[in-house]
C-alpha cells in the first residue's frame, strides 16, 4: 500500500528596516495578484536549508549561506485539495542584489512595512509572518 504524501514547501523571511521582501504573483495559474515571499516546493533530494537556498538564487537572485538560514516556524496547512508542510524560513545576512529573476511568474518584488502589509497577502502566508513576530514556532491551518 502507498503511503500518504505530502506537499513540502519553503519560505523566505526576509526583513531589513522593519521591512519585509514581497513579490507579487503574475501569471502562475495560483493566487495571482497577490502577494506572498519568496517561496517554492522542495524538488526532491535536497533539504529544507537546500532548497531555500535555490529558491532565493531563482526568485530574487540572491545567495544564502546555510549558517545565515535559520527555520523559524512551521506550518501543516491543509487546502481543498492537498495537505502540506510549510517552512518559513529567516536570514540576515545574504550576497547579490534583490532582482526579479522569474518576470514571466512576478511583476513585483519590493520591501513592504512589516507592520502595514498590503491587505492581499495569501492568507497562509500572512498567518506564517505573523506567527514569526509572535515567536511561534508550530501552527496548523486551514484544519
Amino acid at each position: 500500500m502507498e503511503r500518504f504524501k505530502l506537499v513540502v514547501a519553503v519560505h523566505l523571511i526576509l526583513i531589513e528596516d522593519g521591512k519585509i521582501l514581497l513579490l507579487r504573483r503574475y501569471h502562475t495559474g495560483y493566487e495571482d495578484g497577490n502577494y506572498s515571499v519568496v517561496a517554492g516546493h522542495i524538488d526532491g533530494d535536497e533539504s529544507v536549508i537546500t532548497a531555500m537556498q535555490r529558491e532565493a538564487l531563482e526568485e530574487s537572485g540572491i545567495t544564502i549561506k546555510e549558517e545565515d538560514l535559520k527555520v523559524v516556524h512551521v506550518m501543516h496547512r491543509k487546502a481543498k485539495d492537498r495537505e502540506s508542510i510549510d517552512y518559513f524560513l529567516t536570514c540576515k545576512n545574504y550576497e547579490g542584489t534583490i532582482t526579479i529573476m522569474e518576470k514571466d511568474k512576478c511583476d513585483e518584488l519590493a520591501f513592504y512595512d512589516l507592520d502595514n502589509l498590503p491587505s492581499n497577502v495569501i492568507p497562509y502566508v500572512r498567518k506564517g509572518i505573523e506567527y514569526y513576530q509572535n515567536h511561534i514556532p508550530f501552527s496548523v491551518y486551514g484544519w
